[in-house]
């Protein structure tokens, strides 16, 4: 494990390069390029501001930042789940032809569109200063909470990328999950209005991202001051996704020529 490890950190100006290549590709035809990324939250947040602020009357103060905070941490795990279980089969032309460890292609796939959020949070700030939401020096705990999430993405790409070598019905799975995940998270809804105390505490056990946009909007949108022993289960939760998805890559990557 640190041979491989140590082979990760040789290998990681090529993960930069994957990741700039995901960057341009992805709005190379693009008139508007990267503000594509912003402006896709943002049309989201219109509708969903829309829909349950005038016709459902939600009762949710502030409601375009706080649909806007959960948003944008959901398109970064829609879009890493999204393409990066599909990453080997993918770039299955170069696997075949060049060496490099096959795991930095999911692990570029998870470090471009963290990218992409990073580069679009000075939204969620901006909106924050038009809503008069409080800037708290919890603020600086903003980068653990992202640690937390690039961890458990990480992991997860990982399972699923392997298993898609060997299963490609996983894509309609993937998308079938991804519909009901967006739904199982608090985005659009506060989680104290749950009528069941203790479906939360299930969906906090079961649903890692449940607790990450929670405790993003107790950052952002609260101002109030995070629960650290919180963020540690669901730290803890994070990296056992990420040790169990490098050790079945790990085992599943022997063989990976032959199913490619």
């Amino acid at each position: 494990m640190v041979a491989q490890a140590a082979e990760l950190i040789r290998y990681r100006s090529l993960v930069t390069n994957l990741v700039a290549k995901d960057l341009k590709v992805r709005y190379k035809a693009s008139v508007l390029g990267f503000f594509w990324s912003l402006l896709n939250p943002l049309l989201m947040m219109l509708v969903f501001t829309f829909v349950f602020t005038q016709l459902l009357g939600d009762a949710v103060p502030d409601f375009p930042v706080f649909v806007l905070i959960g948003l944008l941490s959901w398109n970064w795990t829609a879009a890493s789940v999204g393409a990066g279980h599909k990453a080997l089969v993918d770039n299955a032309p170069l696997i075949n032809k060049v060496y490099f460890p096959r795991m930095l292609l999911p692990i570029s796939v998870v470090a471009s569109n963290m990218a992409n959020y990073l580069l679009a949070l000075p939204v969620v700030l901006l909106f924050m200063g038009i809503y008069r939401l409080e800037f708290t020096p919890w603020l600086l705990y903003l980068p653990v909470v992202i640690l937390v999430q690039a961890t458990f993405l990480t992991g997860l790409v990982l399972i699923l990328s392997a298993l898609h070598i060997y299963f490609r019905d996983t894509t309609v799975l993937v998308d079938v999950g991804l519909t009901a995940w967006f739904f199982m998270t608090p985005i659009f809804y506060r989680v104290e209005d749950v009528v069941d105390p203790t479906l939360v505490e299930r969906m906090y056990w079961l649903n890692p991202m449940a607790s990450i946009v929670a405790e993003l909007h107790t950052i952002l949108y609260y101002g109030g001051v995070p629960d650290p022993l919180f963020m540690a289960r669901t730290f803890v939760t994070a990296l056992a996704f990420l040790v169990i998805g490098y050790a079945f890559f790990n085992r599943v990557s022997r063989h990976l020529g032959e199913h490619l």
